[in-house]
């Protein structure tokens, strides 16, 4: 029934000249994230860092540009940075690496070290990691 809608929906869309592009492959899988191309023993991390009290804006500003950094690296399949809702400044990274030698090799990048250089300032603590197996 919702692909009968879908299909209609897109003839009458086509029909009034709007093009229409087929998105069957991104309902499957969505950009950026490769599930195929993740080992079956991958290398996950659940990283948890809290903000000292009155510097969540700053290590949220610090953290942040890991992001783009971290996601154009080759050898990292998955990574998420969270910050939880109820309580700013507690943020939750999610990682994964095809095996331990690239999560190893991303801790060596200049700018998680130099994020890393910065969290005796910033955070309430270091990092708490918790190494993960995939489950499937």
């Amino acid at each position: 029934m919702h692909r009968m809608i879908s299909a209609l929906s897109s003839s009458v869309l086509a029909a009034a000249g709007f093009f229409v592009p087929v998105q069957r492959a991104m309902a499957q899988e969505p950009m950026g994230v490769r599930y195929a191309q993740i080992p079956d023993h991958a290398y996950a991390i659940v990283a948890e860092v809290r903000a000292k009290p009155g510097k969540e804006a700053e290590l949220r500003a610090t953290t942040l540009p890991l992001v783009a950094l971290v996601r154009s690296d080759p050898h990292n399949l998955v990574y998420f940075l969270q910050e939880d809702r109820e309580a700013p400044g507690h943020f939750i990274f999610y990682e994964v690496f095809a095996n331990q030698a690239d999560f190893d090799a991303h801790n060596a990048t200049p700018y998680v070290k130099q994020w890393f250089a910065k969290l005796p300032d910033l955070a309430d603590g270091g990092v708490k990691v918790t190494r993960m197996e995939l489950l499937r």
